[in-house]
């Protein structure tokens, strides 16, 4: 059996998407990995009507709903090549002891997300969206006006310095990473930021929050972090020629208004052609795929 369309990654862009396909009764495949980016936090915030819900409770819902749909079939598995062109593509995916799956379909919809590249810095990869956060829309409010730092990796790190008083008390650890310049400090101050200087040695536990010790001893207990963390995009983009582009963040794949790369055949949506993260956003552009790829079925475009 061929489908009409695959979708690689079954999180919020690709269920919304494959969505809009069922509900115009095509033939679709979904296949997830099952490691989706926000798997460590605890709740979700800013998506009307599931706020505040944890992101397995939203996931599962979705694939409720999904799975209602009998022109949808979901695969659990990772695709480890895809292969052909517009109307004929083949996606091979990884089984168990060196055995493969062949899966055949007209259009793919690229919704695999990204990976967040973080900093090497002891304690921060195991307290990743728990303690340490890249987006306040996402966790700001549940730190409930506690005290929140931002770690410096980058001169990027001061835009979520002046963006996060709004959500409490912030202090900007330098990390001697970079020196703001007059006008800079007058924003901060301006904020109310606090500024520390200093290289940060590692993270601990601090009580319920977490702690940042300096290289010179000092400890400064904090009830949540936020870093600008880099990402890297599903390397079946890369893999297929997708033209990707440069954003401050991260390397995304470069799409077109109605969703559709470089590539015939090929769209994408979500985290992967977002430099920003958000499960709204997500929903919005992969419900702009699912519709471009099935009006690219209908009139050939």
């Amino acid at each position: 059996m061929t489908y009409d369309v695959a979708i690689v990654g079954g999180s919020y862009a690709g269920m919304a998407a494959s969505l809009q396909l069922a509900q115009a009764r095509r033939r679709v495949v979904v296949i997830d990995a099952g490691q989706p980016r926000n798997r460590f936090a605890s709740r979700s915030r800013g998506f009307l009507t599931q706020d505040g819900k944890t992101p397995k409770d939203i996931t599962a819902s979705g694939y409720a709903e999904l799975t209602q749909y009998d022109t949808v079939d979901w695969r659990k598995g990772e695709v480890k090549i895809i292969t052909g062109q517009e109307g004929d593509f083949t996606l091979e995916l990884a089984g168990r002891q060196g055995e493969s799956e062949c899966i055949y379909t007209k259009r793919v919809i690229l919704a695999a997300g990204v990976v967040d590249k973080l900093p090497s810095l002891p304690g921060l990869t195991e307290r990743w969206g728990t303690h340490v956060f890249h987006c306040p829309y996402c966790h700001g409010f549940d730190l409930n006006r506690g005290r929140i730092g931002v770690l410096a990796f980058s001169e990027s790190a001061l835009h979520l310095a002046l963006l996060l008083p709004d959500w409490g008390e912030t202090t900007l650890f330098l990390n001697d990473t970079f020196d703001p310049d007059i006008q800079q400090l007058e924003k901060l101050n301006e904020r109310g930021t606090h500024i520390e200087r200093g290289n940060i040695e590692k993270l601990v536990d601090k009580g319920v929050g977490v702690g940042v010790m300096m290289a010179d001893g000092r400890m400064f207990p904090m009830d949540g972090l936020f870093i600008v963390a880099q990402t890297a995009p599903s390397p079946l983009a890369i893999q297929l020629g997708c033209e990707l582009e440069e954003t401050p963040l991260a390397r995304v794949v470069k799409t077109n208004a109605a969703k559709a790369t470089s590539v015939p055949g090929v769209y994408a949506c979500g985290d992967i052609v977002q430099a920003t993260g958000n499960i709204s956003l997500a929903v919005s552009d992969g419900t702009l795929a699912g519709q471009a790829v099935h009006h690219s079925l209908v009139f050939g475009l």
